[in-house]
């Protein structure tokens, strides 16, 4: 498999595999390799999270109701300590 990179990347993939020691190739492979896993477990948590609302587990929270409880008790919060 080949992989293109543009020129920046690239001069600073070489750069830190000078500084490191290690091939660019063995860099690539490392970086790619933990960004799979990640997906990965990004991936089995969001269809977890899914499943726990299709089956009723939890409970879906509106993104604007949430935010807006998190402001009002960041004032809340905020108030308390002023008036300490």
């Amino acid at each position: 498999m080949e992989v293109h990179f543009k020129p920046e990347t690239e001069s600073r993939l070489n750069e830190l595999a000078s500084k490191s020691g290690r091939a660019p190739d063995e860099l690539v492979e490392d970086a790619l390799a933990g960004y799979l896993e990640e997906v990965a477990s990004m991936r089995e948590m969001l269809d977890s999270r899914y499943d726990d609302i299709k089956s009723g587990r939890v409970e879906p929270v509106d993104g604007e109701t949430f935010f807006e409880g998190l402001r009002r008790r960041e004032d809340e919060l905020l108030k308390r300590r002023s008036s300490q």
